[in-house]
């Protein structure tokens, strides 16, 4: 059975022992562009990459099944290589409290098509589902981006995002592209601040 044969099938729940680790070759491919329109078989994938996302913020789940909470998943981090991620933000804003996420979106073939000029940093750094140890330092991104993307039903959409959604697309954007989080730390320097660096609580 193939790896993506197992994923979709209906009674697996994708679960930590399908997410490849760093150190795997397919973690530094550049995946593939999934073919338009979209199969069932993409489709489904994508479906079962958001529902393990919801099921590692459920407390009670997260714990029975040993996930990992995680708020992005990228394709080739479950040993397909093709260009597909799931983001689920969970909304932390009081301004919009019936809504329970800042983001919540399926993207196929997301590609950046324009970004600001200031850069951001997340103050704690950042982690990754693929990645078993702490890896100190700010990962620098673009503050805010503007990106264009499939969604599930086969609609082309653009997307404008900045602060703490824009950099959790940019880490799933770098995972389908073969760049890992830490590529982005400066190496001599990892908590170096440049002019006009945004650090973001």
């Amino acid at each position: 059975m193939t790896t993506i044969s197992k994923l979709i099938r209906a009674s697996h729940q994708i679960d930590m022992s399908d997410i490849i680790r760093e150190g795997h070759p397919t973690l530094r491919k550049i995946a593939e562009e999934v073919t338009l329109p979209l199969s069932d078989e993409d489709i489904i994938l994508g479906e079962k990459m958001m529902q393990f996302l919801k099921n590692s913020q459920d407390p009670v789940l997260s714990e029975k099944m040993g996930l990992r909470p995680g708020v992005g998943l990228a394709a080739p981090q479950i040993d397909v290589s093709r260009r597909i991620i799931a983001v689920l933000v969970p909304n932390i804003e009081e301004e919009a409290p019936s809504q329970a996420y800042s983001l919540q979106e399926i993207m196929y073939n997301p590609k950046i098509v324009s970004h600001s000029v200031q850069e951001a940093a997340l103050s704690e750094g950042e982690g990754c589902l693929s990645v078993d140890r702490a890896v100190e330092g700010y990962v620098i991104r673009h503050s805010r981006i503007t990106l264009d993307y499939t969604d599930k039903n086969g609609q082309s959409q653009r997307m404008k995002l900045k602060g703490y959604n824009a950099i959790v697309v940019q880490h799933e954007i770098d995972h389908i592209n073969g760049v890992m989080f830490y590529d982005r730390i400066n190496e001599n320097d990892p908590f170096a601040i440049k002019d006009g660096l945004l650090i973001i609580d």
